[in-house]
């Protein structure tokens, strides 16, 4: 497994991120869309939100490519509806290139606990 993490901003609106939330609720998320996710080769993915910032983290297969999925989204209608709604309530990062939304996120810094031996 590979781990990936990215971010995103929301339009700082309270009502919009309060519908972004209802979209990713479990009984309210689009079943075509958790298939295209699965499909890539994205094994979990948990989205987190602290004000209007979002935080994505990806497990995905040893096969999974962004490039890959970028196609496979690309030629999936209703992946193009879904983003087209989400772009709604998203807006890219300060320095995300032109048509960038989610920026994959460089680690600075790692703590692993080591158990002591006997």
């Amino acid at each position: 497994m590979k781990r990936y993490t990215l971010a995103l901003d929301l339009k700082d609106d309270p009502a919009l991120i309060k519908e972004y939330e209802y979209w990713h609720q479990a009984e309210n998320g689009w079943p075509e869309i958790k298939k295209s996710i699965e499909d890539a080769g994205i094994a979990n993915m948990e989205i987190y939100r602290t004000g209007n910032r979002l935080f994505m983290i990806m497990e995905t297969e040893e096969h999974f490519s962004f490039e890959q999925k970028s196609q496979m989204d690309a030629s999936n209608a209703k992946v193009q509806e879904w983003e087209q709604l989400m772009w709604k309530f998203q807006q890219p990062l300060p320095w995300a290139r032109d048509g960038e939304k989610w920026i994959i996120m460089n680690k600075i810094f790692e703590l692993q606990h080591k158990k002591q031996q006997p």
